[in-house]
């Protein structure tokens, strides 16, 4: 066993009887590095990544490739997920040598941890185009010994590629002087949504090509832009998009749950492993997609992709796993996909109606095998056999139970058991969405729940801080700017859903906490690390939206919302000059900053203050919020505070609705009704 056996993170575990002389990221490792003057190879992957495992049976378990790596090396495996900031800065450093990235992240650093060669998934043998591992190996070796110079140079010159894409002017030379009423517009709303669906792909939703990820935040402006401007095309599009994935193969149509990606443009064969950072995003944008159309498909999927999450991702102690593996037995998807005449066996009569259904075939769909996915509405599939839709719907409901209970029978895919701060604040935002939107009192418990669980767990209990990670009774590694993020945003929501709005003071203290250790003050942004943290090469900004929201547009969002709520002016000017900072970046590539997008949004249609108040608010608390206002601050009470948005406002027996805006407040109302005509009388 290497010094990797007394890690937490299951994918360093993973590698803990590899025969590579594997250290876990830290002094020990550097230090060592520096002192034998030896290169330091740092190999960074996830449990759930299948290319990850792959490198390893091929590579890293081979005694004779791993004789070379400890000879010539200092080995350093990184969980990517444990330690994002090493994450982006040695890929940003891979893509500005070979032009792409990915995992596994196999990179050479000199001794002072600086990059200066590296590349993704290499063969045991040269093939694909890419030389073989141990021909890297022995000419990174090479070069180390007899070019030394030539490699420090290069390594110097990459460290300063990455600080100079990472160097923000000050935010008013980045605006340039489009003043806000110039620049916030329906105009510009109008020609994000365009930019947007000239990548769209009309035919299987989505957009571009393959591989296809969900882009959950895209679709969530384009929702957000017709419900705002009437935009038919829009929500089309959005919704094309939804039921495309919904229905095809990315998610599990038998345990709920949706993959990562799909490696073709139809949605059909995805790369198996489920995340939870995936799955909570997606709520959270069927939430706004069924709140706006109140189609029951879009509510089904909320249900079945929230009871995946409690049936295989929740801790019982608390909280929420990070993933599950694509491969069970080695194999990539073994644990999902099915033999046509395996189904016949295990459904009988029943199986002709199935198959029909959810595209088994005798050839399969994949790989010889079959992918269930939805092509045909069950309507139509019932009508071309003459049953009911009722007839049909209770014949694939018990079929479904048949092959889950056989599945579970399989081998299933490892879980990665960690517990992520960021992820699990953007569950407790989906959690939130999906109370306010269902009225489900199960979401607004696992909400509160996992608040309190994030606050007796992850908070440091020596500071003002949180960490990052969990597992075993032990947190570590400081938070990330995400972390803080999406937990901010978190609190938020749970205000929204409680009225306590104790959360509203913790999304305060945790911004003072942020405002101190992560901000730059030239740029006026947030760095991905705190200040103090001393064992990277340089300290990023991070500001597009990959596969979660980019931490800052985030913080924009949640500095408009905390000005009002605190009635700090200069919160919101702050979060107006970030969003004018990237407003050409938002405008030309709203794909890669559509979260930054919907906040434009925001500003150009105004953004509604929604107060009830009364001695028993909860009712017309959950009507209000159940409505489709995504441009809105809510805040509910029963008594009176010192809040700003209840200043003047008297309690009574019978509770109202007020709408405001900046704290000027029309008559107020007593049902949800009257107040959806205010908001249309007043444009927001």
């Amino acid at each position: 066993m290497n010094r990797l056996s007394h890690e937490t993170s299951p994918y360093l575990l993973q590698h803990a009887h590899n025969p590579v002389h594997w250290f876990p990221w830290g002094p020990e490792a550097l230090a060592l590095a520096k002192d034998l003057q030896k290169p330091i190879l740092v190999s960074i992957g996830y449990a759930a990544c299948h290319w990850c495992h792959v490198m390893e049976r091929e590579s890293f378990e081979n005694e004779e490739t791993a004789a070379i790596m400890n000879e010539h090396f200092i080995n350093i495996k990184v969980d990517r997920e444990e330690r994002p900031d090493l994450d982006h800065i040695y890929m940003d450093a891979v893509q500005a040598i070979a032009g792409n990235g990915g995992w596994p992240l196999n990179v050479f650093l000199t001794p002072d941890a600086k990059p200066f060669f590296g590349g993704t998934y290499f063969p045991p043998e040269k093939a694909f185009g890419r030389n073989s591992w141990t021909d890297v190996l022995l000419s990174i070796n090479d070069a180390w010994n007899n070019r030394r110079g030539e490699i420090e140079a290069q390594s110097e010159q990459l460290i300063s590629h990455i600080q100079k894409a990472n160097n923000f002017s000050a935010l008013k030379n980045i605006a340039g002087a489009t003043e806000p009423e110039q620049l916030f517009t329906e105009e510009n709303c109008f020609s994000i949504a365009e930019n947007l669906l000239k990548n769209a792909d009309v035919e299987d939703g989505g957009f571009g090509a393959a591989p296809k990820f969900p882009q959950t935040f895209s679709i969530m402006y384009l929702l957000q832009h017709a419900h705002f401007y009437k935009n038919e095309h829009a929500l089309k599009h959005a919704e094309l998009s939804l039921q495309k994935m919904i229905n095809g193969g990315i998610y599990d149509q038998l345990g709920g749950g949706m993959a990562r990606y799909s490696t073709d443009t139809q949605w059909l064969a995805p790369h198996f492993e489920k995340m939870l950072y995936d799955n909570a995003l997606l709520v959270s944008v069927l939430c706004d997609a069924y709140q706006l159309t109140q189609n029951e498909f879009y509510a089904g999927a909320i249900r079945r992709t929230l009871g995946f999450i409690f049936a295989e991702l929740r801790d019982p102690q608390g909280g929420y796993y990070a993933a599950i593996d694509a491969d069970s037995e080695g194999v990539e998807g073994r644990f999902y996909v099915w033999e046509k005449k395996k189904v016949e066996t295990l459904l009988g009569d029943d199986a002709e109606l199935y198959c029909a259904y959810y595209d088994i075939s005798e050839n399969g769909n994949w790989e010889h095998s079959n992918i269930l996915r939805i092509q045909k509405p069950l309507e139509e599939i019932a009508g071309e056999r003459k049953l009911s839709l009722p007839e049909a719907k209770a014949i694939i409901e018990n079929c479904n139970k048949i092959l889950v209970k056989e599945r579970n029978k399989r081998i299933r895919p490892i879980t990665d058991d960690k517990i992520l701060l960021g992820w699990n604040a953007l569950m407790l935002t989906a959690f939130c969405r999906a109370h306010a939107v269902l009225g489900n009192e199960v979401y607004k418990t696992a909400a509160v729940e996992l608040g309190a669980f994030i606050e007796s767990n992850m908070k440091d209990k020596k500071g003002d801080g949180y960490f990052h990670t969990y597992k075993n009774g032990m947190a570590k590694f400081p938070a990330f700017m995400d972390d803080y993020a999406w937990y901010i945003q978190a609190c938020i929501q749970l205000q929204e859903i409680t009225s306590d709005q104790g959360y509203l003071l913790r999304a305060q203290a945790i911004v003072d906490h942020v405002w101190k250790y992560f901000r730059d003050e030239q740029s006026g942004y947030f760095f991905f690390t705190n200040v103090g943290q001393e064992d990277i090469v340089v300290r990023k900004i991070e500001q597009y939206d990959g596969a979660t929201p980019s931490a800052n547009a985030v913080m924009a969002h949640n500095l408009l919302y905390l000005a009002i709520v605190f009635d700090k002016q200069s919160w919101r000017e702050h979060a107006v000059e970030m969003i004018r900072g990237m407003s050409g970046a938002i405008q030309k590539y709203p794909g890669s900053f559509a979260v930054w997008a919907s906040v434009f949004q925001h500003l150009a249609k105004g953004i509604a203050e929604l107060v009830v108040m009364g001695q028993e608010p909860d009712n017309l608390r959950r009507e209000t919020l159940a409505k489709y206002v995504p441009n809105k601050v809510f805040q509910s009470t029963s008594e009176i505070n010192n809040m700003s948005l209840f200043a003047g406002k008297q309690i009574s027996g019978r509770s109202f609705i007020y709408l405001c805006r900046n704290y000027s407040c029309s008559a107020p109302v007593s049902t949800v009704e009257e107040l959806l005509l205010q908001l249309k009388n007043y444009g927001v």
